[in-house]
């Protein structure tokens, strides 16, 4: 098991230890990709080296933890039972302001990691003297991926899938930093991604909102607004 941390501290996944100071704003990276030091963690790590030295981070690495498949007890909370991965998994989430996603495209949307990642919050909204939707709301959630197209509406499903997740659990959303590469490294050479990592922390989360809601605008209806 493997996490890191740091504040600019890092933390060891295995150990938990925290060598950072306490700050207001403190941001779980969350690995959803299926090699280590993929495009998108690389991505993600740019985007992470422009936070200010004293907010905490916090990384795990999703594809090294022993996390079963999500089984549904919401309907059977008396043998309602987690393991020691899940419970620390829990316990990262509720300590983070900032819970980041970093999974690259898979087949159009989040990994399998990170959907499995995600299905567990399903329990923890259920499970017996829960307040995880309670403690999560007003927190923001964003997202960074990698994927082989150059055409950022291919990854509009991804957008949707942890926006309207945003919206469920009343968190902000500070959209997708998005960056084109295949082979491995080769986000390196996606200079007008490297180039929004270095702001990307900085943008607005506002309320994630559902399509059927309004004000309701697309990623792209935004740009061209902006435009």
């Amino acid at each position: 098991m493997t996490t890191e941390t740091s504040s600019t501290a890092t933390t060891d996944a295995g150990t938990g230890t925290d060598t950072g100071t306490p700050t207001d704003r403190s941001f779980l990276f969350v690995l959803g990709s299926s090699r280590p030091d993929g495009n998108t963690e690389l991505l993600a790590r740019a985007a992470a080296a422009q936070l200010p030295a004293g907010f905490a981070q916090n990384w795990v690495d999703l594809n090294r933890l022993a996390l079963p498949d999500f089984q549904d007890g919401r309907h059977d909370a008396e043998n309602w039972s987690s393991g020691e991965t899940e419970d620390m998994l829990r316990e990262a989430t509720l300590a983070a302001t900032d819970v980041v996603i970093a999974s690259p495209l898979y087949w159009y949307t989040v990994s399998a990691q990170v959907k499995r990642y995600l299905d567990y919050w399903s329990g923890w909204l259920t499970a017996p003297g829960s307040d995880f939707k309670a403690r999560m709301t007003g927190r923001r959630l964003w997202a960074v991926s990698v994927m082989a197209h150059s055409e950022p509406e291919v990854a509009d499903g991804m957008v949707a899938t942890l926006r309207n997740s945003a919206a469920y659990m009343g968190m902000g959303f500070g959209g997708l930093l998005l960056g084109s590469a295949s082979r491995p490294g080769q986000i390196r050479q996606d200079e007008e991604a490297l180039l929004r990592a270095k702001t990307f922390f900085q943008g607005a989360a506002p309320l994630a909102r559902f399509p059927y809601e309004s004000p309701y605008e697309s990623p792209h209806e935004k740009e061209e607004a902006a435009a």
